[in-house]
C-alpha cells in the first residue's frame, strides 16, 4: 500500500513539473504580415567567464522557457575562475553548449558570441554568430570590433544605463561608441538587461535616434528560476524576433534590419512599428449582440500572449463595468460592457497601451476592432 501512494506521489509530482514546464515556455502568435516571433537571449553567462552554472545548464533552462535562440557571450578579458578552470579557446563555452543541444534534439537554436570588457568610454559589447571568438580577444577595443565584422557578426552595446559606468542611471553614447556606430562597427543596444533588473528609456530613445536595433536580454549569471522566477509566473528578460522564418539566416536579418521588441517583466519597449505588430498579434475585440432596444454591448478583449497589458481607454465609448483603465491578463479574456451609441455596426475602441513604450516616455496607441453582430 505503501508503495502504492508513493508511486502516485511520484506520478504526481512528475505531472505537475511537465505541466509547469509546459506553462513557462512563452509563446507569440505570428504578426499580421507573417512574420514569426522569435524569443532569444543574446546575453549569458557560465562558468567559463563570471557565471555560476555549467553551459549545459543555460541550454536547459532555455528550453524550458521556451526560446527559439540563446546565445553565449562569454567575457572574453574578465575571466575570475581561471584558476579554477582555465581555458585557452574562448569558443569552448560554445561548444559546451551546442553539443548538449544536439544530442538534446532541442528545438533550439544556439550562437557563438562574446563579450569585449572594458572600462568606459568603452564599456561593455557584445558580439554573436562569431565564427571564432579569440579572434576578438585582443588589446585594442575597436580591433575586436573590426575583428567581429570581418565574421559577420551582430555587435550591440550592453547595458549603457549600468550604474558602476553611470551613476545616475541615465543612458548616454561616448564619443567612441558614436564612432564605431557611424563606421557600421555597432548595430544594437540593450535597452534591457535582467542584472540591471529593469529597462532604460534614454537606451530606447538612443536606438531609435541612431537607427539601432532594440534589445532585452537576461545577463543571466546564476540561475534563471531564481533570478527571474522562471516556472512561477516570472521570465527572463529577453528579445522578440519579427523574422521572415524561424531559419538562423532569418533570424540574423531581422536582427541587422532592426525589427525587434525587447521584453522585461510587462513592459515591450522597441520601434513604433515592431511594438504595434506584436501588440496588435495578442489583443482582439469580440463583441455580442445586443439585447433588446440596449445600445449597451457586451465584448470581449482577448489576449494569447504571455504578457499582461495595462489598457487607457482614449474611445469616445465609456465603460459600463469599468474605468478607463483595464488590467487585461495575459493569455485570458477580459469582459467589458461598452456604452455605444446605437448598438449595432463596427465597434472601435483606442487605446493607449501603457506598458508599450515607443519612445522616452511614449506609450503605444492601438485600435481594437469587432463587428456588432445582429441578434
Amino acid at each position: 500500500m505503501r508503495f502504492s501512494f508513493l508511486c502516485m506521489g511520484l506520478t504526481a509530482m512528475i505531472a505537475g513539473t511537465t505541466a509547469t514546464a509546459h506553462e513557462r515556455a512563452v509563446e507569440f502568435p505570428d504578426t499580421a504580415d507573417g512574420s514569426v516571433v522569435l524569443a532569444a537571449d543574446l546575453h549569458t553567462h557560465s562558468v567559463f567567464s563570471d557565471g555560476e552554472v555549467w553551459p549545459s545548464i543555460r541550454v536547459k533552462e532555455a528550453h524550458l522557457d521556451g526560446l527559439q535562440v540563446l546565445a553565449v557571450t562569454e567575457h572574453l578579458e574578465h575571466q575570475p575562475h581561471k584558476a579554477d578552470m582555465p581555458h585557452p579557446d574562448r569558443n569552448r563555452s560554445y561548444e559546451v553548449a551546442e553539443e548538449v543541444r544536439a544530442s538534446s534534439e532541442f528545438d533550439l537554436m544556439v550562437i557563438n558570441g562574446a563579450e569585449v570588457t572594458h572600462d568606459q568610454p568603452y564599456g561593455h559589447i557584445n558580439a554573436i554568430f562569431l565564427d571564432d571568438a579569440n579572434a576578438l580577444l585582443v588589446e585594442e577595443p575597436k580591433q575586436a570590433m573590426e575583428a567581429a565584422k570581418a565574421q559577420g557578426a551582430f555587435v550591440f552595446l550592453n547595458h549603457p544605463n549600468w550604474l558602476p559606468h553611470m551613476p545616475d542611471g541615465i543612458a548616454r553614447l561616448s564619443s567612441y561608441h558614436k564612432e564605431l556606430i557611424a563606421e557600421g562597427l555597432l548595430q544594437g543596444v540593450e535597452v534591457a538587461n535582467g542584472t540591471l533588473d529593469g529597462h532604460s528609456e534614454h537606451a530606447l530613445q538612443i536606438a531609435l535616434d541612431n537607427n539601432l536595433t532594440v534589445l532585452g536580454t537576461s545577463d543571466i549569471h546564476g540561475l534563471v528560476d531564481w533570478t527571474h522566477d522562471a516556472g512561477t509566473g516570472g521570465h527572463r528578460p529577453m528579445t522578440l524576433v519579427l523574422a521572415k522564418d524561424a531559419s538562423q539566416a532569418a533570424f540574423k536579418q531581422a536582427l541587422f534590419d532592426g525589427r525587434t521588441v525587447a521584453w522585461s517583466y510587462d513592459d515591450l519597449l522597441g520601434r513604433e512599428e515592431n511594438v504595434k505588430a506584436v501588440v496588435d498579434a495578442c489583443l482582439s475585440l469580440e463583441a455580442q449582440p445586443a439585447q433588446r432596444n440596449y445600445t449597451v454591448i457586451s465584448a470581449t478583449i482577448v489576449n494569447t500572449c504571455p504578457v499582461n497589458f495595462t489598457l487607457l481607454n482614449q474611445s469616445e465609448e465609456t465603460f459600463q463595468n469599468t474605468g478607463d483603465v483595464l488590467m487585461v491578463k495575459r493569455n485570458a479574456e477580459t469582459p467589458i460592457t461598452v456604452r455605444t451609441k446605437t448598438g449595432e455596426g463596427q465597434m472601435a475602441l483606442s487605446f493607449d497601451v501603457l506598458n508599450a513604450q515607443i519612445g522616452f516616455r511614449k506609450a503605444l496607441s492601438t485600435t481594437l476592432e469587432a463587428a456588432i453582430p445582429a441578434e
